[in-house]
């Protein structure tokens, strides 16, 4: 008696044969039976569903046979990374950080100001969120590259959502209150989906609906700086590409300042031109990095000298001096602003934790270490709870101070160390010469940054792989540029999950036919040569069986095996008195895909046609066993491979007169 064999959950059958389909028994090759995986009780299989899916990286593994104090000493590492690298820093990862860490601050520290724009905040805030949260995240933070601080799109998605609910000019400390609300719910947010492990709720946002998003808030964002770079006053509220172009035309005789107009070109051709140079040859990375806060100080400059503030030229004015102020008092734990705060808190959290968990693993594969996701979140969200609690806003991972970052060198989170403490300082002792500083500046460097979001290559990709992908992409795009980011993000959302929806209920199938001297089977239109077996149909079926797709996947079954009876017929073939269903794919089933088989099974049964399975796997068929269906179908019509159901056909049709 033959063993049996695990069930093969590839499906590749491997085995080559010269022969022909019909064997003579003698030597024919050993046939093996469908394993019936052993049984489990209701709380261990509870339990296992549970591990995986929470717990699949066996995270309490490294735990296991460890003294008391080994353990908490390791609980303390895995928390506080820091615990970790810092027992083996020395001075020469220092040097890479402290030039690292340098460089970024001189990048952030213009960009922090023009950030704080967008979040309709004033510019001491962008500062402030970059001297605590990276303080916070080096310490807890697993990402040796990622870079913290304000960013471009959470910072448009922040001020429009919430300049819906409260006007920043004429509620302005509101505003500010609901901004660290919505920022405190952000950190819980981001928190609680690593303590709880729910990281993969993020994957819902496709790659090709974050490509789309990111393209459209940067064309966004980059049209809302045309009334600092033109110098407009009077400019619209409104977001989308035709108010702000009709805003921008509608004051073009009377609206520009010319002495701006200059200033904001000008500066913008040089960030261009600077990163142009750092595109084109790597070791000038550094020209980018330095070339915004350079042109701060030439453009403060220019206005202070010229006094160009006096004939219109709009300029920063003051900046508040000082460290950050305590704001836990000014959070709003009751009253009608709690909601709202908790609703633009959980969509500007996960819009940056899908951006920095993305980053920290773009960098993480390219450095060849491993990025806990769910350690990111619970480090990015207790930056984000402290930071509302002092003064910051959304603080997440800035993909262009994360890139520059990179290549300066830095080896450890340090270097947002260093970059905090320049922002200290500049705090402390440098914020008064920034009052000066024209607005046309700050757009521009703005404009400059953004622009790197608009990823064209991948979206021609996209097109190129998958045109459903490429809908969800463009459908994100156009509804930020045309409607609103949050508009943007809402069709991104749908299109994502329109696609899961459209792949569960409307899976493949596939006719298979036999590929020549060998037994594979394989898809017919895939493999032309393949040969389709006399009297018999095989289709393979590549989804999970659930209710959502069952009676599709019957019909659909049908149609090929309808599809096959006519082209026989017409052909003066051999009817067909055999259906295999092949279902190595078929990774689970529920009662409703149950259901279907057994309809199946009576309506083939009405024409004649006998219904055999091929390699279930081990939740399938212990599912069709408790419900008894194998024996409705017979257990010897279930077999390992086609390859023997197909011999188990030929045998049966020389055994008819």
């Amino acid at each position: 008696m033959v063993h049996h064999k695990e069930d093969d959950a590839t499906g590749d059958e491997t085995n080559i044969s010269t022969q022909p389909l019909s064997y003579n028994p003698s030597q024919a090759p050993p046939v093996y039976k469908v394993g019936y995986p052993p049984q489990k009780n209701l709380t261990t299989e509870f339990t296992d569903t549970l591990r995986e899916t929470f717990f699949h990286g066996n995270p309490l593994r490294q735990y296991k046979d460890k003294s008391g104090s080994t353990k908490f000493k390791m609980g303390l590492q895995f928390l506080f990374p820091v615990f970790d690298w810092g027992r083996t820093y020395n001075l020469s990862k220092f040097k890479g950080d402290l030039i690292a860490g340098l460089t970024i601050a001189s990048l952030c520290i213009p960009q922090d100001i023009g950030y704080s724009k967008l979040a309709y905040l004033d510019p001491q805030y962008g500062l402030y969120s970059s001297f605590i949260p990276p303080l916070i995240y080096a310490a807890m933070g697993s990402s040796r590259d990622i870079a913290i601080g304000p960013v471009a799109v959470v910072s448009l998605l922040l001020g429009s959502l919430l300049q819906n609910e409260v006007d920043h000019e004429k509620n302005k400390e509101e505003y500010l209150r609901l901004a660290f609300t919505a920022t405190f719910f952000a950190g819980i947010t981001q928190a609680a989906l690593g303590f709880l492990r729910l990281g993969f709720l993020i994957e819902f946002l496709s790659h090709a609906a974050i490509v789309g998003f990111m393209g459209g808030a940067a064309i966004t964002i980059a049209l809302q700086q045309l009334k600092y770079v033109l110098g407009i006053r009077n400019f619209t509220k409104e977001t989308d590409i035709v108010s702000v172009m009709e805003s921008v035309w509608r004051s073009v005789h009377h609206g520009w300042n010319w002495q701006t107009v200059v200033i904001g070109f000008t500066f913008l051709a040089f960030l261009l031109l600077a990163k142009y140079i750092g595109k084109k040859n790597k070791k000038y990375f550094w020209v980018p990095a330095i070339a915004p806060i350079t042109s701060v100080i030439l453009a403060t400059l220019f206005v202070y000298l010229f006094r160009a503030d006096k004939h219109g030229v709009q300029i920063v004015n003051n900046i508040k001096k000082g460290i950050n102020p305590s704001s836990l008092h000014k959070i709003y734990f009751t009253g009608p602003l709690v909601a709202k705060g908790f609703k633009i808190g959980v969509v500007c959290g996960m819009i940056g934790l899908t951006e920095a968990v993305a980053i920290g693993r773009t960098f993480a594969a390219v450095k060849d270490y491993q990025l806990d996701g769910n350690k990111e979140m619970v480090a990015l969200g207790t930056m984000n709870i402290v930071g509302s609690m002092t003064s910051c806003y959304i603080a997440t991972g800035s993909f262009s101070r994360s890139a520059v970052n990179f290549m300066a060198g830095c080896r450890t989170p340090v270097s947002n160390v260093i970059m905090s403490m320049v922002v200290l300082l500049t705090l402390l002792v440098i914020t008064p010469l920034f009052k000066y500083t024209p607005n046309a500046i700050l757009g521009s460097i703005i404009i400059s940054a953004v622009i790197g979001l608009v990823d064209y290559e991948a979206a021609i990709l996209i097109w190129k792989v998958d045109k459903m992908d490429f809908i969800a992409c463009m459908g994100a795009f156009f509804g930020v540029v045309f409607k609103s980011v949050e508009i943007g993000l809402l069709i991104a959302v749908s299109i994502s999950f329109a696609k899961i929806l459209l792949q569960v209920t409307r899976p493949r199938t596939a006719l298979l036919g036999n590929l020549p001297g060998t037994t594979i089977y394989r898809n017919t239109d895939q493999y032309p040569d393949a040969r389709h077996v006399p009297g018999v149909v095989i289709v393979r079926v590549d989804s999970a069986i659930y209710f959502s797709n069952s009676n599709y996947i019957r019909e659909r079954i049908l149609r090929w095996l309808t599809d096959e009876e006519e082209k026989a017929k017409a052909e003066g073939l051999s009817r067909i008195n055999f259906l295999i269903v092949e279902m190595s794919p078929v990774i689970d089933i529920d009662t409703s895909g149950i259901h279907a088989l057994e309809d199946l099974n009576k309506n083939l049964q009405k024409r004649g046609i006998q219904l055999l399975l091929s390699n279930p796997g081990s939740a399938v068929i212990e599912k069709l066993h408790s419900s008894k269906l194998t024996e409705h179908i017979g257990s010897n019509h279930i077999f390992l491979t086609v390859a023997d159901a197909v011999r188990f056909c030929s045998s049966k049709s020389m055994q008819e007169p």
